[in-house]
C-alpha cells in the first residue's frame, strides 16, 4: 500500500445534499491523512453528485481537465424565482403564468439554449467582481452585476414534463451555471422559475456509479492519475530520458508527437510528467514523479 506521502491521482466521490465541496475535501483529506487535494469543479451545497478529487502531486495536473464536459441531471421549477437562482434562495418573485405554457413547447425553448450562449452567473456565485466574491458582495445585500461569460451547452434535453416542473438532462462545458440556465428557461417561457434540484453524472471520463461516499475513500481507490492526460499526445521515455524529465531539463520534440503542443510523458505505464512544445523541444511544464 502506498504511504500517504507518496500518494497521487484522483478519487471519485459522491458528494451528499449539504455540506460544501470544501467540506467533502477535508473530509477526504483526512481519511487520507494527506495535506494537498484539490477538485475538477465545485458543486453547490444543495447539489448532489460527482466531485472529482486530485490528491497529492496529481494536483498539479488539473489544468489538463479543466476543459472536460460535466453531465447534469435535475429539476427546473417554474412560477418562482429566488435571490439563488436555486431552491435555497429566499423567493423574489412568484408567476402562475407557467399555468398557459405548453408542455410539448417546452423540448423547442431547450432547443434554444444549445451551443453557445453568453450567460448572466447568479448574484450568488464565487465569481469576482471588483476583486471580491460575488456572492459575499450579495451576502451584504449589495446590488451585484455579474459581468456575462461565453459558455457552451452541448446537450440539453426534458427527461420528464410535470408542470411546474421540468426534469432535464444537461452537458455543458466548463463555467456553465446550470442555476442560471433555468432562470433563463423560465424567462423563455414566460414565467419565474430556480433550480429546484441538480445532481452531477459526469466529468469527462468519470461517472457516479463508480464514485465512493467521502468517507469511505481509501488510498487503494485512488486512481492512476494518468487518467487526467488521457487526451493528450503521449511520449514514451527512455530511462535517461526520465532522469532529464524529473530534473527539469528539456527533450528534443520526437517525431511520434506530431506537432502536439502539450505531451504527456510516460516512462512505461508510469506517468512522469507533461512537457509543451517550444520550437524543437519539449520543456517540462509539470512533473509528478518522484526522483
Amino acid at each position: 500500500m502506498r504511504s500517504a506521502k507518496d500518494l497521487s491521482g484522483v478519487a471519485l466521490v459522491a458528494k451528499p445534499a449539504g455540506p460544501t465541496s470544501h467540506d467533502v475535501v477535508d473530509v477526504v483529506r483526512r481519511a487520507l491523512a494527506v495535506s494537498r487535494v484539490g477538485h475538477l469543479g465545485t458543486l453547490d451545497p444543495f447539489a448532489t453528485g460527482l466531485l472529482v478529487l486530485v490528491i497529492g502531486r496529481a494536483t498539479r495536473l488539473a489544468a489538463f481537465a479543466g476543459g472536460w464536459r460535466k453531465q447534469y441531471s435535475g429539476v427546473i421549477r417554474l412560477g418562482s424565482g429566488t435571490t439563488t437562482d436555486d431552491a435555497t434562495g429566499a423567493v423574489v418573485a412568484t408567476s402562475e403564468a407557467w399555468r398557459e405554457v405548453d408542455p410539448t413547447s417546452v423540448a423547442a425553448v431547450l432547443e434554444r439554449f444549445h451551443g453557445a450562449l453568453d450567460q448572466d452567473p447568479p448574484a450568488y456565485s464565487a465569481v469576482h467582481v471588483d476583486g471580491e466574491r460575488a456572492y459575499r458582495r450579495a451576502r451584504r445585500g449589495e446590488h451585484v452585476a455579474v459581468p456575462a461569460r461565453r459558455v457552451e451547452v452541448h446537450e440539453l434535453s426534458a427527461i420528464r414534463v410535470a408542470l411546474p416542473d421540468i426534469e432535464f438532462r444537461a452537458v455543458v462545458g466548463a463555467g456553465t451555471y446550470l442555476r442560471s440556465l433555468a432562470r433563463d428557461i423560465g424567462a423563455a417561457l414566460g414565467t419565474e422559475a430556480h433550480l429546484a434540484s441538480l445532481r452531477r453524472d459526469a466529468v469527462g471520463p468519470f461517472r457516479l456509479e463508480d464514485a465512493l461516499a467521502p468517507e469511505a475513500v481509501t488510498p487503494s481507490a485512488v486512481r492512476d492519475p494518468a487518467a487526467l492526460v488521457a487526451t493528450l499526445a503521449r511520449r514514451d521515455l527512455s530511462e535517461a530520458e526520465r532522469a532529464q524529465v524529473v530534473h527539469g531539463r528539456a527533450l528534443a520534440a520526437a517525431g511520434e508527437v506530431g506537432e502536439a503542443e502539450q505531451v504527456a510523458l510516460f516512462a512505461g505505464i508510469e506517468l512522469i510528467g507533461v512537457a509543451v512544445r517550444e520550437r524543437e523541444l519539449l520543456k517540462p511544464r509539470v512533473v509528478v514523479a518522484e526522483q
